[in-house]
């Protein structure tokens, strides 16, 4: 089970996380597929949108593990600089390290995290930029990691050793 929730990634041991799911093996099989449509190639977000999810909504989620692990690993791939890594943990919406139309994304994610919803001003903002497909995936992607994010922080898992830690 833990080479199908483990991405090949050589020298990585099977990450905490992955083994704290798998304790559970419904819910495990359960949330999976999700996963993996959207970190895999059928989603429809780029690289850097999606970890810039991510990472804000870990680090508004105060999961350090989570934030660290994506900082870390997918980082790199997605363009995301040591400035914009920090910004994702520690900078506004209104930071000049954003785009406009990250500006937006960190503005949809704070909201979502906020209130649990979106302004209608908001959501027309972000289809300026996105299909209204990719809206959805957006807001859904928050929502997992915000649950990836609960079942973390509740089981006090522990940075990986190899991973970044809040600035």
């Amino acid at each position: 089970m833990l080479k199908k929730w483990m991405p090949k990634t050589p020298g990585v041991e099977p990450l905490a996380l992955f083994r704290l799911l798998l304790r559970h093996p419904k819910l495990s099989e359960s949330l999976h597929p999700l996963g993996a449509f959207q970190l895999g190639k059928d989603a429809s977000l780029s690289l850097r949108d999606r970890e810039l999810v991510i990472n804000r909504t870990c680090a508004r989620s105060h999961c350090e593990y989570e934030w660290g692990v994506h900082t870390a690993l997918l980082g790199p791939h997605a363009g995301l600089g040591p400035a914009t890594i920090t910004a994702t943990a520690n900078s506004s919406a209104n930071d000049q390290v954003w785009s406009v139309r990250e500006r937006c994304l960190i503005s949809f994610v704070d909201s979502l995290h906020d209130a649990g919803t979106v302004s209608d001003e908001l959501w027309q903002r972000l289809l300026d930029f996105w299909t209204e497909d990719q809206a959805l995936e957006l807001a859904v992607l928050t929502g997992y990691y915000h649950a990836i994010s609960f079942a973390a922080n509740t089981a006090g898992l522990l940075p990986e050793t190899w991973a970044l830690r809040f600035p």
